[in-house]
């Protein structure tokens, strides 16, 4: 049979590798099992090239992982398989109510009749995240992976499993809710971060919903923060506005000016895309006053604490510069944000590496620029989004100096790198 075209360019989207896609999928048939899959690259090849119809918890997992149904997946049913309706609308929101179904069900304990409800405590919330500080540290190493988000959603799914069929006071449930919220709120990063922008919308609608039923102020927040940088790297600059006032005016910014200095800087950041550097100047002066009024000490989420301190405060003051086109003010605070950052925060390093290098090339520094750019360890020009910018990167440079031993000394890295071309 003819290669599957359509979960090809599935897994080109996602970035997936046959062996990063059996992973994915092994984690999914986990989550509604309870017993990891044993899927591998041998499999994902046959899916492609020789399936015509997957085995039931293979097309189960990759409709999780891919978010689609399998036939949107270009598989076939068998004539005795039935498919739920012609309209493929129909179908994709009967498959939404089955995915979320599968998610509350996920990583339950198998029970009998009559058999004894588990109490659920605070201690299995304990448990739920001290996966979600792995995820997280993982993030912050290697950020955008579909690998990721799909941990994430499992976890969530955890979550949700155990408001559904365990005995618990309502705080814990709030708790409970609070914890699936939050992890779906990772997902949503790590698709903001991966460019997966549909998936990022996806999962910040069902993040909102979650946090609603929390109540918890810390994660609604996150969510509406993580929805401003969404627009802000989609170029719709006033509903990033919208979004990140929403985070800006919950109660928990009056209670910790370290919310509040978050949500300012990501203000300015924002004032970036419209140029407007009063507004940027004031936003960060406001994000600086709140950053110092806080205090240190002060019991804070890990999603919190894992990224957001000086080197945050100068990268996002850098990302609001250079978007303004103020390139000298933006390398001053690049330099600052790389020499304050922490050392685990590799992805981070890059992203401000790289903005660096824009802020140099912005000023006609065409060789520290390409130097700077040159500096980024593989695995990390390897991110969906520094691949991005480093392509942006590479275009800039071959309209300001095509031509010169710089642009060609950068077309060698670039060819090496894969970075010919805009990024899909």
């Amino acid at each position: 049979m003819e290669a599957n075209r359509v979960l090809l360019d599935r897994m080109g989207e996602l970035d997936l590798t046959q062996d990063e896609l059996a992973e994915a999928c092994n984690e999914a048939i986990e989550s509604l099992t309870g017993t990891r899959g044993s899927m591998s690259a041998r499999t994902v090849y046959n899916l492609v090239y020789r399936t015509r119809w997957p085995r039931t918890k293979q097309h189960m997992a990759l409709e999780i992982v891919f978010g689609l149904p399998a036939v949107e997946l270009g598989f076939t049913p068998r004539t005795n398989t039935p498919v739920e309706s012609e309209d493929p609308d129909v179908h994709r929101r009967a498959f939404g109510a089955l995915t979320a179904s599968l998610a509350i069900g996920a990583a339950l304990p198998a029970t009998t009749a009559g058999a004894t409800v588990h109490r659920v405590g605070a201690s299995d919330v304990t448990r739920l995240h001290r996966k979600f500080a792995e995820i997280v540290a993982k993030d912050h190493r290697q950020g955008g992976r579909a690998s990721i988000e799909h941990q994430a959603l499992a976890l969530a799914g955890e979550a949700l499993g155990l408001v559904q069929t365990g005995s618990s006071s309502q705080r814990v449930k709030s708790m409970l809710f609070a914890t699936a919220a939050s992890f779906t709120s990772s997902a949503m990063w790590a698709a903001i971060d991966g460019r997966r922008f549909d998936a990022a919308q996806r999962h910040f609608d069902r993040a909102t919903a979650l946090a609603g039923m929390s109540g918890d102020q810390a994660i609604q927040f996150r969510i509406w923060s993580h929805a401003g940088s969404m627009y802000r790297h989609l170029g719709r600059p006033v509903d990033a506005l919208a979004a990140n006032d929403a985070a800006r005016h919950l109660r928990i910014t009056r209670t910790d000016p370290m919310f509040a200095a978050l949500g300012h800087a990501r203000q300015a950041a924002i004032h970036g895309v419209g140029r407007d550097t009063r507004a940027i100047e004031r936003c960060m002066d406001l994000a600086i006053d709140a950053y110092d009024r806080a205090e240190p000490e002060a019991p804070r989420p890990v999603w919190l604490t894992a990224f957001f301190d000086r080197a945050e405060l100068h990268s996002l003051a850098t990302a609001a510069h250079l978007a303004a086109h103020d390139y000298e003010v933006a390398e001053g605070h690049a330099h600052k944000s790389l020499a304050l950052l922490r050392a685990p925060l590799t992805r981070s390093r890059a992203i401000t590496t790289t903005r660096l290098a824009r802020a140099q090339l912005g000023q006609g520094d065409i060789g520290p620029a390409v130097r700077t750019a040159m500096s980024m360890p593989d695995p990390q020009a390897a991110h969906p989004r520094v691949h991005g910018m480093l392509t942006t990167f590479g275009q800039n440079l071959e309209r300001i100096a095509a031509g010169s031993s710089h642009a060609r000394l950068w077309a060698g890295y670039a060819h090496d790198h894969h970075l010919k071309g805009p990024l899909r």
